[in-house]
């Protein structure tokens, strides 16, 4: 059994943890150290045995401040003030381009995500779809549709026509 300084240590630990995954680790290793069975744990954390073990090794090698997550998330680019301005002028523009945000972005405030997710989370967050950003395409001229659409039916029929008497003379 572990000395009781340590044991005081990793109850102060649970008392001020916050997070789901940081708590399952200590309490692991609090009911080892308590006596409870391996199973008994495993059943009541939904952990492994190997879980418990790992955990456990590391409480009594570098204490409860070990049992911390390692990685605490990346920066990110835009503070939540930039971030809501951005949000702010997108709502404002009618009609918008992925281009155009990336440019203001990085001429407001010289910055440049890595992947193009990014960009579009901004626009979702904006209440606005990077799939439809307009409803009726503006170059879109029925005359000139229905003018196509009959050009290639005609020609469909020639080409079936060309196609055929190539295959006969051969």
């Amino acid at each position: 059994m572990m000395a009781e300084p340590l044991l005081e240590d990793l109850v102060e630990f649970i008392q001020q943890t916050q997070d789901a995954r940081e708590l399952k680790r200590a309490l692991a290793v609090k009911m080892t150290l308590q006596g409870v069975m391996q199973r008994e744990i495993m059943a009541l954390l939904q952990v492994t045995s190997g879980f418990i073990s790992k955990w456990k090794g590391i409480y009594q090698q570098q204490g409860a401040s070990a049992l911390k997550l390692g990685y605490q998330g990346g920066v990110g680019y835009l503070s939540t003030e930039e971030q809501q301005a951005v949000i702010e002028w997108l709502q404002q523009k009618d009609h918008w381009h992925l281009e155009e945000l990336q440019r203001y972005l990085w001429q407001t405030y010289q910055v440049e995500f890595r992947s193009r997710q990014s960009y579009y989370d901004l626009l979702r967050q904006a209440g606005l779809s990077w799939k439809k950003s307009q409803s009726l395409n503006p170059k879109h001229d029925e005359a000139a549709v229905d003018a196509k659409k009959s050009k290639l039916s005609n020609s469909s029929d020639s080409i079936k026509w060309h196609w055929s008497r190539e295959q006969c003379e051969h």
